[in-house]
């Protein structure tokens, strides 16, 4: 069904990230999605066992980097490790939006957001935010498409 679902609702390849505190992370996502357009509002889900999730519940706030064709290394980077246990920003060239959280210098685009709701949907947590700060660096870029198999292999 996993497969079924991915290939039947195309989406964005996403780094999440957040700072609480002096620990900074991301994570891979693909379940980012417009809310509304006034005021404007992103959503993201998120499980929470991840670790950018108990981040993003300590600060309230997240960065959505959109990535771009092409960066599908980094897309694995952030998403086959935890953040609890390896340092996943070392090595990674990246700044800062205007209120802390890391954004990629390799994102074509980014959102940082303030938590407006969050609610428990399945096995995992939306988290809608209003936006803070955001920048097209790339306006060239195509994203990268998230495709199942690309992750996990086979069907």
């Amino acid at each position: 069904m996993q497969t079924l679902i991915s290939r039947a609702t195309p989406t964005g390849v996403y780094v999440i990230t957040a700072k609480s505190g002096d620990k900074i992370n991301g994570m891979t996502a693909a379940w980012v999605t417009q809310i509304s357009f006034r005021p404007a509002l992103v959503g993201v889900a998120i499980a929470p066992q991840r670790y950018t999730y108990s981040l993003i519940k300590n600060s309230g706030i997240f960065c959505i980097n959109a990535l771009p064709e092409g960066a599908m290394e980094l897309a694995k980077h952030f998403g086959f490790k935890s953040g609890r246990k390896v340092d996943k920003f070392e090595n990674v060239p990246h700044t800062y939006a205007k209120n802390g959280s890391p954004v990629l210098k390799d994102a074509y685009a980014y959102l940082e957001c303030k938590v407006e709701n969050d609610f428990e949907v399945g096995d995992h947590t939306l988290f809608i935010g209003s936006i803070l700060d955001g920048k097209e660096l790339d306006t060239e870029a195509q994203p990268l498409i998230f495709r199942w198999d690309d992750f996990f292999g086979g069907h």
